[in-house]
Order: structure tokens, then sequence, then C-alpha cells
């Protein structure tokens, strides 16, 4: 029995060392909108795999840029618009994208402020007007959101109460006084501590933004890089999409 242990122990032993032996270092460009999801998840699949992940994360704008330039990596994850683009141009390979999580934009305040009418088109707008400022997002949301403001025809009246800041940050704003309300995607919004969601913009003015990854071309680590995406698709992964506001792609 002893013998049998012994055996067992050094098979485990040598299965550990094998995965240690070929742990990779996947580098990925991360959507800001997912940080803290793609940041847990991260944390999982290193403690069950072995491997590393170097993540730099970015808002859509600026990741198009950085892989115009020359930048590349092993795995994507950005909105899907954004990545539709990059397959017609051939720097992610096209099979490998799959959708990862869908999402919608809330609007936020600081904690125990009075709870603004958003319950309709009508009166979000009437909120906005009354607002002292507003702030909201620099990545994923936001060129839709401005596309609100023009659409209720309240975009030159906020326009002297809009406080911007780095992407990202827009709780950060809302709980440290510095916004009276902030609107932004739902996952960006429920780590920060100091504010309440409201709740979903009203009617149709909600918009879905649906995040998607894919593997770069020329990536290094390719067999990591998909074990990586897969991740995303195990029960575990789906309980943390749904605790930051996301439902599972």
């Amino acid at each position: 029995m002893h013998t049998l242990f012994r055996m067992a122990a050094s098979v485990s032993a040598a299965l550990i060392l094998a995965c240690v032996a070929h742990a990779a270092e996947i580098k990925v460009l991360g959507a800001l909108g997912m940080k803290a999801a793609i940041e847990d998840l991260a944390l999982k699949f290193e403690r069950a795999t072995g491997h590393k992940l170097a993540i730099t994360f970015l808002p859509l704008g600026a990741t198009v840029k950085l892989i115009e330039s020359g930048k590349t990596a092993d795995v994507l994850i950005i909105p899907q618009q954004g990545m539709e683009g990059f397959v017609k141009d051939g720097k992610v390979i096209a099979g490998s994208v799959r959708v990862l999580a869908r999402t919608g934009m809330v609007v936020a305040i600081r904690k125990g402020a009075p709870k603004p009418d958003i319950s309709s088109p009508e009166a979000f707008k009437r909120t906005l007007l009354a607002a002292r400022s507003i702030t909201y997002g620099r990545g994923a949301g936001s060129e839709h959101f401005e596309k609100v403001l023009e659409r209720l025809g309240v975009a030159n009246d906020v326009k002297s109460k809009i406080v911007r800041g780095a992407p990202g940050d827009t709780g950060v704003r809302v709980a440290n006084g510095e916004a009276e309300i902030g609107v932004t995607l739902l996952p960006v919004l429920i780590p920060v501590t100091g504010i309440e969601i409201v709740g979903p913009l009203p009617g149709d003015l909600q918009d879905t933004s649906i995040f998607s990854a894919a593997i770069m071309a020329g990536a290094r680590e390719p067999v990591a890089s998909k074990a990586f995406i897969d991740f995303f698709g195990t029960p575990e992964a789906a309980k943390v999409l749904k605790a930051m506001g996301m439902e599972p792609g």
C-alpha cells in the first residue's frame, strides 16, 4: 500500500512538473468594460492551468490604434463591433472568435443621494437637464451615450456639465462627488464602492454591448490562448460574469 502511495505521489509530481515545464505566458489585450471580470477569471485560470497572463486593459479606440501601429498579442478581448474589423483585416484568426458576454448601460449616483427618475426617456431627459454634473465612460458605450444625448436634444444643454477623467473611472468620479450622475456599462460600476445603481437606460435608449475574444494572428501561444478563451465557457466563469452584471455569451 505504501508503495502504491509513493508511486501515485511520484506520478502526481511528474504531472505537476510537466505542466510547469509547459506553462505559457499569454499576452492579452483586454476590454476595459470587462476588466473586473477578466481579472477575476485570470486568477482562476492561472491556478487551474499553471499558465500566466499578462493583460493590458485599454478602451476600444486605444486598442485599435495600438494594433494598427503594429502591436500584437496572443488574445484580444474587445467589443464585437471592433472585432469584426480585425477579422476583416486578418489581425485575428476568424475561426477563433467567441462571444464572451453581453451587458447594458446603467445610471449611477453617489450612495445615499436621492434617486433620480429615469423611468422613461422623457424622465431621463429631465434628470439630465436637472443634474449639476454628468460623467460617462471613455470605453465601450461612450459613443452610444453621446448619441443618446443628441437624440434627447440635450447635448448642447449638458455640455458644460460633463466631467471626464481617465478611462474606467466613471464610478470613482461619482463616488467622490466629482459628478452627480454617472452613465456607463454595468460591469464597470459593480466593483465600485460608495455608489448606487439607479437602473438601466430606459426603453429604447438602452444599448447592449457584446464582448468577444479571439486569438490574434501570429500568436506565440495559440494552444494556451484557446484554453483561456474556452475557460470563459465554463460554469465557473458563468458565475463570475453574472456576478459582474453580464450575461454569459
